[in-house]
């Protein structure tokens, strides 16, 4: 079953080099306080959709682990590596803040789900096992510019509120939500907390790229914060110093301090900050600012 899946994971990231890829933005709003109402913030994240796959993934992650890519304007037949940039971002600019420290696949036909993170530089993974039971209401509404129709669906503590739209016959959506006929164009939650406004179409030829590893940790939604401990504990051992200084304890190497949505809380899993430092030639790190305090899933 793993050799499947990173079979898959493998097939997704290496279809963005065989064509475009229709990207979908949404302005994204975030409530990160979970007492208080504060001021929103906001981000935008995309949603990149390539034949039968899918990926959910914030734009200042993106640019935060310099995964923008572009080619020159004259390499338009054979795309050769040697031609390509790598955007290269500005070091002395710190990265912008992300609610979304992970990256979602989906198989749309299939209706799979998978979260994606990395720990200490190790990627571990699972697979939604939380099918959505939509209500669809007989509700229209101009929605974001397009003819929609609402839908209703519980999921993570919250009760959701969507928008589709059938003049987009896809049935996705942002984060892990799927499963209408048509596009998601509006989402949001009854606590007012999270708020997903399609405002934008274009094509591009470049989308996410992170070949599955051969290591990778499989794990599932209930064993993933154990998993990612464990993952962290292990690089701590081997970060341990051969010295005397072992003896006074064990550093266990970046622990998890943050909060909401990276720290204690996504379907009470932990994905949460503490990032390492992929092999990318720049570094990738989580700025440890934790930005949110409220989990997209409260349970």
């Amino acid at each position: 079953m793993k050799i499947k899946l990173l079979a898959f994971f493998s097939l997704f990231v290496t279809i963005v080099a065989q064509g475009q890829t229709t990207r979908y933005i949404y302005e994204t709003s975030v409530n990160p306080d979970s007492i208080n109402l504060v001021t929103l913030k906001s981000e935008k994240t995309f949603l990149d959709i390539k034949g039968d796959k899918s990926l959910f993934i914030s734009e200042n992650k993106l640019i935060r682990d310099s995964l923008f890519t572009v080619f020159k304007p004259d390499d338009k037949e054979n795309h050769k590596k040697e031609d390509r940039k790598l955007v290269k971002p500005d070091m002395k600019k710190q990265p912008e803040p992300t609610f979304f420290e992970y990256y979602i696949t989906k198989n749309i036909s299939g209706r799979k789900v998978y979260y994606h993170d990395k720990v200490m530089g190790k990627q571990i993974y699972y697979q939604e096992d939380r099918p959505l039971q939509w209500e669809i209401t007989e509700v229209k509404e101009n929605q974001n510019g397009y003819p929609a129709q609402k839908a209703v669906a519980g999921f993570g503590g919250r009760v959701w509120t969507a928008w589709f739209t059938k003049d987009i016959a896809i049935s996705d959506g942002p984060y892990k939500f799927y499963g209408l006929p048509g596009l998601i164009v509006k989402l949001e939650d009854d606590k007012g907390d999270y708020k997903f406004d399609l405002v934008k179409k274009i094509k591009i030829q470049n989308s996410y790229e992170e070949q599955a590893s051969p290591d990778a940790k499989e794990s599932t939604r209930l064993s993933f914060r154990g998993d990612q401990a464990a993952i962290e504990l292990e690089a701590g051992r081997k970060k341990r110093l051969p010295t005397g200084a072992e003896k006074g304890g064990m550093n266990p190497g970046g622990g998890r301090h943050g909060g909401g949505m990276r720290g204690g809380g996504m379907g009470g899993n932990g994905m949460d900050g503490g990032r390492g430092m992929p092999d990318s030639g720049f570094s990738t790190a989580t700025p440890q600012n934790n930005i949110s305090q409220n989990p997209i899933e409260l349970k």
